[in-house]
């Protein structure tokens, strides 16, 4: 472990002062060393060369910058598009699809089937009677009515007027 961490602490190093070693290089390239004149009229000639070159990299740093922002824009747009599109498009569930004891035996053996299955044409037909149990219940009435019928001011008001 101490070996891989001394591997790991030089290669840090390494990696370290190249990139040291490529900003100079860069920086070499890019800004060339800088002579101070001595004269007044020399260094106002400079500062008028320097703002002008400010001025061009915040122009192109402006541009890039609303490029950046108008490339967001289309991709939030296309990204919306998207995902309203993955909405409307929802695969339906899918649906049980009612079928007789017939046709699923049709559907099943083909021109073979001979037999009916109507399960229901051989069920016994069975009248509802009232009994009297259901009839005195049905006689009592809703207790919710009688409770509705008292509540709210309505109820206060048919209340106090029966106490008089």
């Amino acid at each position: 472990q101490s070996a891989m961490l001394q591997l790991a602490a030089t290669e840090i190093e390494r990696e370290a002062a190249a990139k040291e070693v490529e900003k100079q290089n860069y920086l070499a390239e890019h800004c060339p060393p800088l002579s101070l004149p001595g004269s007044m009229q020399e260094l106002q000639e400079l500062c008028k060369k320097l703002h002008a070159k400010i001025e061009s990299v915040d122009e192109e740093r402006y541009d890039t910058e609303v490029k950046l922002q108008k490339t967001n824009k289309e991709l939030e747009d296309l990204s919306q598009k998207l995902f309203d599109l993955r909405g409307k498009f929802k695969r339906p569930p899918l649906r049980r699809v009612r079928m007789s004891a017939d046709a699923m035996l049709r559907a099943l053996l083909g021109s073979k089937h001979k037999v009916c299955m109507d399960l229901r044409a051989n069920l016994k037909q069975v009248k509802k009677e009232d009994t009297e149990k259901e009839k005195d219940l049905r006689d009592v009435g809703d207790w919710r009515k009688n409770i509705e019928e008292k509540s709210g001011m309505e109820g206060r008001k048919k209340m106090f007027e029966a106490g008089e």
